[in-house]
This record gives structure tokens, sequence and C-alpha cells, in this order.
């Protein structure tokens, strides 16, 4: 599967998960649910991973936790907070 297909997957479980649970709560339980429901879609998750970088040619091995990684390719950063503010408008 390739990666946008993943992430169409990714989008779809999110917006189920919103309308489900609505707004409000914290990170970490959309990021439960959320590795939920992608894997009831067949897909392969692991939440808070540990991803490397090299940096000055030296490596890091935990340089940041992804909260998802899904099926090794695609990082989902969940995000809640408690009210939009204008630096969350789109400014495409």
């Amino acid at each position: 599967m390739s990666e946008n297909e993943i992430a169409k997957r990714v989008l779809d479980c999110a917006f189920v998960v919103h309308t489900k649970l609505g707004p409000g709560l914290l990170e970490s339980v959309y990021e439960v649910v959320m590795a939920h429901e992608l894997r009831k879609k067949g897909l392969t998750v692991e939440r808070q991973k540990p991803m490397p970088i090299t940096y000055d040619g030296v490596r890091f091995e935990q340089a940041f936790r992804a909260d998802l990684l899904v099926d090794s390719k695609v990082i989902a950063e969940l995000k809640s907070v408690e009210s939009l503010s204008p630096l969350h408008a789109n400014k495409c």
C-alpha cells in the first residue's frame, strides 16, 4: 500500500474518531483510539515509536517519538487544543 493510500485511511479514521468522541480530550485518548481504528482497518500501528536521526555524524536513537507510525511508512502526529487560535487558521 502506498503512503498516500495509508494517509487517506489515517484521515478517514481521524474523522471517525472525532465524530464519535468530539473535541476537547487529551491527545493520549485520541492516540489510543486512533490506533484501535487503524488496526481495525488492517494497518500495523506502533505508538510512541522512537525515531532516530543522524546529526553531525552522530546517530541519536531517540531524537523524537512519533505518536503513531502506520505500516512503517506514515507518521501521524496528533494534536489536541482547548480552543482554536488565529495561528490555526488555514493560510493557503
